[in-house]
């Protein structure tokens, strides 16, 4: 029996594991982000938003607005107890979201506040 392709796998993959242990765990209090960071994309992103295969960095920025905004559909629907997702409000909402943000006026407004200005109790 030929343990050396067992033995070079079980390297190989303690290494990936271990080098996937050493990155930083980022915690964000999402009440303090403001509209300035989200429409200008200050919100520490998951990694694998910086890939290239992403595309531009317009659509790597569009991404994590995206992916934030997911989060905070959740948050808003868990706490009506609403499990239905809505795919074309959403898309509607995050315009609205992100339109009011970009005004600059908005700027320091925190995003949750945000939020209820836009949507009120439909989030």
């Amino acid at each position: 029996m030929c343990l050396k392709p067992v033995v070079r796998g079980l390297v190989l993959s303690s290494i990936v594991f271990a080098t996937v242990s050493v990155r930083a765990q980022v915690s964000i209090d999402v009440s303090k982000i403001t509209c300035d960071e989200y429409v200008h994309d200050k919100i520490p992103a998951p990694d694998f938003i910086s890939f290239s295969a992403v595309g531009s960095l317009e659509a790597r920025a569009m991404l994590s607005r995206w992916l934030f905004a997911a989060w905070l559909s959740g948050y808003y629907h868990a706490k009506r107890n609403n499990w239905i997702i809505d795919l074309e409000s959403f898309e509607d909402n995050v315009s609205k979201l992100t339109n009011y943000c970009y005004n600059e006026k908005n700027f320091e407004v925190a995003i949750k506040e945000a939020v209820e200005q836009v949507l009120g109790g439909r989030k």
